[in-house]
């Protein structure tokens, strides 16, 4: 799919020099940035979920180690 973005002239330039140093376009860097957000939020949301389960099924587990 075709998108436009329109970067601020300082985070382009920015965007201009890494691409310049790593040989590749910033089209290129965009997309690995896109992609790496959205790994991260995908995994952010696998802990939230793993840290609610173990809330949830070891209460009385962790309320014990508490006042241990």
């Amino acid at each position: 799919m075709a998108m436009t973005v329109r970067l601020p002239e300082e985070l382009d330039a920015r965007l201009g020099e890494v691409a310049a140093q790593r040989h590749t376009s910033k089209h290129a860097l965009l997309i690995e940035a896109a992609d790496r957000f959205v790994a991260d939020t995908h995994r952010s949301a696998l802990v939230d979920a793993a840290v609610d389960f173990v809330f949830d099924n070891d209460k009385v587990l962790l309320e014990r180690l508490e006042d241990a």
